[in-house]
């Protein structure tokens, strides 16, 4: 059961006093391993669109960040490590995103497949983080907390490898129903019992000299909009911006910065700083509109086209952060990555013995990590793919060096954008360059088909 936050509580908590709760013993950074195996922290955010924070996403694009919100905890992740400007969700909703962040495959693999009775089966075999890590050291301890979300075969976090967990939660378990909020709550999105049981693990884990990994994954801010009075008290007044103008969702916004603040400051105070790599990325884009906003004179996720459930970059292009041993505080990187790319990168700073598994899509990041933002993310294809069918709006997006095509299978249409001068994908440049979009659309169809993946297109 999650423990309830009260104000008083959540302070002690603020003030890293977490051993005070009377929940865990507390544990000094003294007791922290000085060397070993590297401990790592994934952390997820709900419906958290690329410019959602204060964090500018891109320091040379002045619209990547929020014109209302405010997260000082992502800017202090960021100020201790790398931001990506062109992170990527590997899809552009909840479910495939946190299957594929496990196993480092693409949705079109294990979701939106022709054989949709079999991959369920399919999916409990593969080769995921916790797995993984504990062929590379069976002293691995393995968690995650928050919003599991995988939907249709029920499966659990410990049928996958997970030695402790919150157990099969979903949308509704942080209190998603489409009815309730906007309103306050001592524990809004369960954002601080997330924050507390994340902090004991890791206490425990030093206490017992043990390397982990831990997936912290937030129910902020996806809807319903939940958060604190005070929190809301201090955000009714300010000056609203021109695409962020909703005090109450600024509101959640600062609880769940504070939460990862809270994360964060416990990291240091175990000693664990200089082994442990922190990542945080958003599960997809932010949403287009919502209820009860009021006053807003520019697109939300702007610049970026469209939201979540899009495969233009609005839906899919994503806040992302990495911190850690050998990664240079401050520094900015270009190169395209994705959450598919935790596995190969945990892989290989675990030293995991044996090779990857051949359908994995995802690359170590690592050299990229290491070389101040340049490098390559050496994966399977030379792409990134996006895909989904069968319940969705049949979609792909496929990304090549500077390229970019979106094809919507239903209205037989084709895209062809170039990022770097066209970030809005406002000009499609298919009649131009019809050399490029021909091959791109191989690079697609080879490997959809290669997958055996639906795209709602009848046989001929």
């Amino acid at each position: 059961m999650t423990t309830v936050f009260t104000r008083r509580r959540f302070l002690k908590s603020a003030a890293l006093s977490m051993g005070a709760l009377g929940l865990y013993r507390t544990v000094s950074a003294q007791d922290a391993p000085k060397s070993g195996a590297p401990n790592f922290i994934v952390i997820v955010s709900d419906d958290q669109s690329w410019c959602g924070s204060s964090l500018l996403s891109d320091p040379e694009e002045p619209d990547s960040k929020s014109d209302f919100y405010e997260t000082p905890a992502l800017e202090r992740l960021a100020a201790r490590g790398m931001r990506f400007t062109q992170g990527y969700s590997p899809a552009p909703f909840c479910c495939p995103t946190r299957r594929s962040l496990l196993i480092g495959q693409t949705p079109a693999r294990h979701v939106y497949q022709k054989d949709q009775e079999r991959w369920p089966a399919e999916y409990r075999k593969q080769l995921t983080i916790p797995r993984m890590l504990k062929a590379a050291n069976p002293e691995y301890r393995t968690a995650h907390f928050g919003k599991w979300d995988f939907r249709t075969d029920r499966v659990t976090p410990e049928e996958l490898g997970y030695d402790v967990s919150d157990g099969y939660t979903g949308n509704f378990t942080g209190g998603a129903k489409g009815t309730g909020g906007p309103s306050a709550q001592e524990d809004p999105k369960l954002i601080f019992g997330i924050t507390e049981r994340a902090c004991a693990f890791m206490e425990q884990q030093v206490e017992a000299g043990k390397p982990f990994y831990m997936q912290v994954s937030h129910y902020a801010v996806h809807l319903d909009i939940f958060y604190r009075q005070e929190s809301f008290d201090a955000w009714k007044t300010r000056e609203p911006g021109a695409k962020h103008t909703m005090p109450e969702f600024a509101a959640m916004t600062e609880d769940m910065d504070t939460g990862i603040g809270i994360l964060l400051d416990k990291v240091d105070a175990l000693g664990l700083r200089d082994n442990t790599y922190v990542f945080f990325m958003s599960d997809n884009g932010g949403r287009l509109e919502m209820l009860g906003q009021e006053g807003k004179t520019q697109r939300r996720n702007y610049p970026l086209r469209d939201g979540k459930g899009s495969m233009y970059e609005g839906g899919i292009r994503v806040p992302f952060i990495a911190a850690g041993p050998g990664i240079e505080a401050g520094s900015v990187s270009r190169v395209p990555v994705t959450g598919l790319d935790f596995l190969p990168t945990l892989a290989d700073y675990a030293g995991y013995p044996e090779p990857l598994p051949p359908v994995l899509d995802g690359g170590s990041m690592r050299e990229v990590l290491s070389n101040r933002g340049r490098g390559t993310v050496r994966r399977m294809h030379p792409f990134l793919l996006f895909h989904h069918a069968v319940d969705r709006k049949p979609q792909t997006a496929i990304i090549h060096d500077d390229w970019k095509l979106v094809r919507n299978w239903d209205e037989k249409r084709t895209e062809l954008f170039k990022l770097s001068e066209d970030l809005s994908e406002a000009k499609d440049l298919s009649g131009k360059n019809p050399e490029k979009t021909k091959e791109l659309e191989r690079m697609m169809t080879a490997f959809l088909t290669e997958v055996g993946a639906d795209t709602g297109r009848q046989p001929e």
